[in-house]
């Protein structure tokens, strides 16, 4: 009997050893991770180091074992591994105790120390088989060979998935946190360590009680291994933690940005742009992207309120029973996404006189909103409401706080908007929004909308008549122009300032100021329409968007924010072209640097105008924000050295303002995708100029003021500026042909031949408007 048992013992000895023969070899190579280099995510920085984005399937932070925290490797050991030290990778106690609770229990449990762990992360499946087990032990073998202690800990800490897309603790406690890993207390780390378990459902956000149990449960752990003392554990188990919310909106709102860094990553690394560790730098200032964001929502949402309710989203059938009716409620809003503090909600009940409304937010939360709550959607109220207006049980709606702290029903705009900011003198983007929500419209308005600029493009036109004789005080006449179809070879055309009428005669700088169609008209005319499309090019527009026609003079052709931005930087800066650029920096996982582009200031190989020209062409801006159509820029900014001008397109399609101080230029924008009529009394002052000033006052805060310097080759008479050879006398003083003087007698060709032209040869140079 006893030769028996010892035969059996043996034939079950070679059995193993011949199973180990086979396995071994055919066990994968573990050298490559003594150079660990598990996926990282691109990240997206602002110039001061706050994160704005992450992409990538796994969100990880690689941190050295070094610079994790001795209190999150003794939560992490009391619960996953006390002896991990002590043992060569398999802790045969444990795996005894596990064989035989599993041959009672189907299975059910597991003793796997960490370098097990770690065998089965990176190699094996999770499935819980003999087999599998076999092949994870033979693994720690071999990792234990070929790896230190540490090595093994600082993979599984930076490997480990710990749910919301989060890989390793550093990720997990920014995650849940909103803190660096070496900032941890022994609570969080308690928690944090609890999660590798259940990570997807017993993470703090998902199921904060289950992780809350986890927690005391590892606290109790590390005073009985002897990591912390029974005072310390006692105050742990009293600390109150704050835990960030899965929806929390991001500490920088530049998810327009982060697409246009991606792209470009991509377009450089391929696949291995979401991989590979990349860290990007951008110029973005979070201040100022912040401001921009909340200016730019501000301004579209103060728009939409003096629109007419146009309905619910969608109506959706309630079930009576209160648990379905809430599924019913998280299944429809799931497709209806929060838009920042425009949060999605179900309609459940309107009583019978529609003054109290409630709804249910996603969770099951209900929320009564009346009185003056309701005034913004009273329309969809009313008994005679339409039934696709009509507010009624199952219509999700939308919520916001009001300025008084209390709960509205709104809608989400149709509108949409951009607003971009530069930094004149080299470039850098400082602060960029694509459009309302990038969750709602990805279209990235800044760079992709090519829209009519209307007003806010005659001061490149009023810069080009500084080259031909003309100066601030020139005198033109704000007169009618009217072309019959016998001029026009179709349709009448009558060109009309925007507040109807005429003023008659004015200088050039009040005409700017005052922003008069005819005046514009008049100066193109006299230049020429080929020589304008010429001079803006110098700006860096498109002359094949710009055609040589006199509707130039009213900003007929097409141009992106970013665009019109870096044009009125040249009269910012003195007379530079500045290319505007958005990344300053890209380093490795490691910080080593892969590229790294120093702005660089102006220089004269990048002059685009005369330093003259930019000068005189800013105390025209100045007027403008001073006593014109944007005179509340200077008023509500309470500061001299600001200059801009607003825009309307025809139809009131589009609302611009693009203006600058000395270190900082930006342009805003308005209007629908589809383009369609603002509002008849909607312009440039009244839609984007205020969006700029709130922008501004956040951005400007704390610059000094600047002092306008002169350039050489210019005068100044009677408080205006001109070109030296064109003051007392020279140059063109007065438009002559337009009702203001005589015509020349002499028949020799002049400065302002054009000017005087008869007003045969007027029709005939305006027929260009109608070629096509």
């Amino acid at each position: 009997m006893g030769g028996t048992l010892v035969a059996l013992v043996l034939c079950a000895a070679m059995a193993a050893l011949m199973a180990l023969a086979i396995a071994y070899p055919n066990l994968p190579d573990v050298s490559e991770l003594s150079n660990y280099r598990p996926k990282l995510p691109l990240r997206v920085f602002t110039a001061e180091g706050t994160l704005i984005s992450e992409f990538g399937e796994e969100r990880r932070n690689l941190t050295p074992i070094g610079d994790i925290p001795q209190v999150m490797k003794n939560a992490v050991l009391a619960i996953e591994d006390a002896r991990f030290y002590e043992h060569s990778g398999v802790d045969y106690l444990g795996v005894a105790r596990a064989a035989l609770a599993n041959l009672g229990r189907e299975k059910a449990q597991g003793a796997s120390t960490i370098t097990m762990q770690v065998a089965r992360n990176v190699y094996l499946s999770s499935e819980k088989t003999y087999t599998r087990k076999i092949y994870e032990v033979l693994l720690t073998f071999k990792l234990e060979h070929m790896l230190t202690k540490d090595q093994i800990l600082e993979i599984y800490m930076n490997q480990i998935f710990l749910g919301n897309r989060a890989y390793g603790f550093a990720a997990a406690s920014e995650t849940y946190f909103g803190k660096p890993l070496k900032d941890v207390t022994i609570a969080e780390a308690a928690m944090l360590a609890g999660i590798p378990k259940f990570p997807s459902s017993a993470n703090p956000i998902a199921n904060y009680a289950r992780a809350r149990e986890r927690q005391l449960h590892i606290i109790d752990r590390m005073q009985e291994n002897g990591f912390i003392t029974a005072q310390q554990a006692a105050e742990a188990k009293q600390q109150e933690l704050v835990v960030r919310p899965g929806n929390e909106a991001p500490r920088v709102h530049a998810e327009y940005v982060a697409e246009m860094v991606r792209q470009m990553m991509f377009a450089q690394y391929g696949d291995q742009t979401y991989s590979r560790g990349l860290n990007v730098y951008t110029s973005i200032n979070t201040a100022d992207q912040n401001a921009a964001y909340a200016a730019l929502r501000r301004g579209i949402l103060d728009y939409d309120r003096r629109q007419a309710y146009r309905g619910p989203e969608q109506f959706i059938e309630l079930p009576k029973d209160a648990k379905e009716r809430e599924e019913a409620v998280d299944d429809a809003l799931a497709s209806h996404p929060d838009a920042g503090e425009l949060i999605a909600a179900v309609v459940t009940q309107v009583n019978a006189n529609a003054r109290k409304v409630t709804v249910m937010r996603r969770g099951g939360q209900s929320v009564e909103v009346s009185g003056d709550g309701l005034r913004p959607v009273s329309s969809g109220l009313s008994p005679k409401a339409g039934p696709t207006i009509k507010i009624r049980p199952g219509a999700v709606v939308r919520m916001t706080k009001n300025s008084r702290d209390n709960w509205e029903l709104t809608q989400l705009p149709e509108v949409e908007g951009a607003l971009v900011a530069l930094d004149p003198r080299n470039g850098a983007v400082k602060a960029l929004v694509g459009g309302f929500d990038y969750d709602k419209n990805k279209f990235n308005h800044v760079t992709q909308a090519w829209r009519q600029p209307g007003s806010s493009f005659k001061p490149f036109i009023y810069s080009a008549a500084l080259e031909k004789g003309f100066s601030p005080t020139t005198v033109i006449n704000d007169t009618p122009l009217f072309f019959d179809s016998s001029v026009t070879g179709g349709q009448p055309w009558e060109p009309k300032n925007y507040e109807g009428g005429f003023e008659g005669p004015m200088t050039m700088k009040r005409g700017l100021a005052r922003s008069r169609n005819m005046i514009s008209i008049r100066i193109l005319q006299t230049i020429t329409p080929q020589y304008g499309q010429e001079w803006v090019t110098r700006f860096g527009f498109d002359a094949d968007k710009h055609p040589p026609y006199l509707t130039m003079a009213l900003g007929a052709g097409a141009v992106t924010p970013m665009q019109l931005a870096s044009g009125f930087a040249v009269f910012a800066n003195g007379g530079y072209r500045v290319s505007p650029f958005l990344i300053t920096r890209v380093t490795d996982h490691t910080g080593k640097v892969l590229v790294e582009s120093q702005p660089a200031g102006p220089s004269e190989a990048n002059r685009a105008i005369d330093a003259r020209n930019a000068f005189i062409t800013g105390t025209m801006l100045n007027e403008v924000a001073r006593s014109g159509t944007a005179a509340k820029a200077q008023a509500l900014l309470k500061r001299p050295d600001i200059g801009g001008k607003t825009g309307t397109t025809n139809d009131s399609f589009d609302a611009w303002f693009a203006g600058y101080q000395p270190t900082l230029v930006a342009a805003v924008w308005m209007g629908y995708d589809t383009p369609r009529n603002l509002g008849s009394r909607e312009t440039g002052g009244g839609l984007s100029l205020p969006i700029w000033i709130n922008f501004m006052q956040t951005a400007l805060k704390g610059v000094p003021v600047s002092e306008p310097k002169p350039p050489e080759g210019v005068v100044n008479i009677g408080g205006d500026w001109y070109y030296e050879e064109y003051a007392r006398g020279g140059g063109i003083s007065n438009l002559g042909g337009a009702g203001l003087g005589p015509r020349p007698e002499s028949t020799e060709p002049s400065p302002d031949a054009g000017a005087a032209a008869a007003p045969s040869e007027e029709r005939n140079r305006i027929l260009d408007l109608f070629k096509n």
